[in-house]
């Protein structure tokens, strides 16, 4: 097997950005008929630790492990040039508290690894998944796109590759991803889903132990269409009647087998069976036009609520998962600590906190204490 750069655990020191004192963040006062009310939660301020030496790019994506270690994405080519010689390497594992454990990643002779990290799931069995969308919005001259999903053990040790770079055949092709923006693997069935989202328009399944293709289904549970076949005609309904897929950010399956995809670009979540017959949608509304943009669920057996993280709005959405209906929400635009700008994906621990990741602006994970 080919081995990622392993990076000895240095001494730590709190980051700077985040020594301000906690802030209490409570959940919005929506309440559903039944009277159910979400969760409240407080920021960390001194979560994580990281080497004071050290400078993370846009943190892109993060994924809370069966052992409630926390592990971060980022991007290295993000950081201004002549700052890049200290960049942290592009996969951080944490423990709850914020004390650093390991980092790996990048650029390899064995394996594609990403030219624009963006996703990060841990599965049930501690191996380590990894997408990217390099070539978003358009490849730079001589250059090609992120056309794959890796998989590794817990230290960096590549195990599988799915699809290879500049490969993609569109919507149709069940070798290659285009572009893919999320990965879960559900453990009931041992499926890695795809929310192949910024060149394709679809979700799609492979056998998480052999890569096999299994299955792929589009908005709707229509049939994926590349983007020439799918502009939407004069007069075409709006964004929430599309019959395809927008952007395809993020997608997680719940323990009773349901499937939930962020349709970014078309401000809406829909949910499915796990063969992809639709389900329902539920589309976000809000002072920007919404961007959901990733999933987590509480920890409970019934994962009664789900958190939308709405990167547009800069906020947490909590729903009742039964009925879908919103029993809080927290966030505001902000560079403090608890505040969000461009916060990206989202995950929870065992103990019910969650963890978010932001880009552009804050390129920061920050982590909310349940209360």
């Amino acid at each position: 097997m080919a081995t990622a750069k392993q990076i000895q655990r240095p001494g730590l020191v709190l980051v700077s950005a985040i020594l301000t004192a906690a802030s209490l963040i409570s959940a919005a006062s929506a309440q559903s008929d039944a009277g159910t009310r979400g969760p409240t939660f407080e920021v960390d301020p001194t979560w994580p630790v990281i080497p004071d030496d050290w400078v993370l790019g846009e943190v892109t994506s993060i994924a809370a492990a069966a052992d409630n270690h926390i592990w971060v994405l980022h991007r290295p080519r993000s950081i201004p040039e002549d700052q890049r010689a200290r960049s942290a390497p592009p996969v951080l594992e944490f423990d709850t508290n914020g004390r650093l454990l390991a980092s790996w990643g990048g650029p390899h002779d064995g394996y594609d690894w990403p030219e624009r990290e963006h996703g990060i799931w841990v599965d049930a069995q501690g191996y380590v998944w990894i997408s990217g969308n390099g070539g978003w919005p358009r490849p730079a001259a001589g250059g090609s796109t992120d056309d794959m999903i890796l998989k590794f053990t817990h230290n960096g040790e590549l195990v599988m590759q799915i699809g290879k770079r500049g490969a993609a055949q569109g919507n149709t092709d069940t070798d290659n991803l285009h572009q893919p923006a999320d990965v879960f693997v559900h453990e009931a069935t041992n499926e890695l889903y795809v929310a192949d989202g910024y060149g394709n328009q679809r979700v799609i399944v492979f056998d998480a132990n052999s890569g096999a293709f299994k299955r792929m289904w589009g908005a709707f549970g229509n049939a994926p269409l590349d983007a020439e076949n799918n502009a939407p005609a004069p007069g075409a309904p709006q964004p929430a009647a599309a019959p395809q897929f927008g952007l395809v950010h993020a997608v997680k399956v719940s323990n009773d087998g349901i499937v939930y995809v962020a349709d970014r670009g078309n401000q809406r979540v829909q949910w499915f069976t796990a063969e992809g017959e639709y389900l329902s949608q539920l589309v976000i509304e809000g002072d920007e036009p919404a961007a959901p943009a990733g999933f987590a669920f509480s920890p409970d057996p019934q994962q009664q609520f789900i958190y939308i993280m709405e990167s547009a709005n800069a906020r947490v959405l909590v729903y009742d998962r039964s009925s879908m209906t919103q029993v809080g929400s927290f966030g505001s635009r902000s560079a403090e600590p608890g505040g969000m700008d461009i916060a990206h994906h989202i995950a929870v621990d065992s103990q019910g906190n969650l963890y978010t990741a932001e880009i552009v602006n804050n390129r920061r994970a920050q982590k909310f204490v349940a209360h």
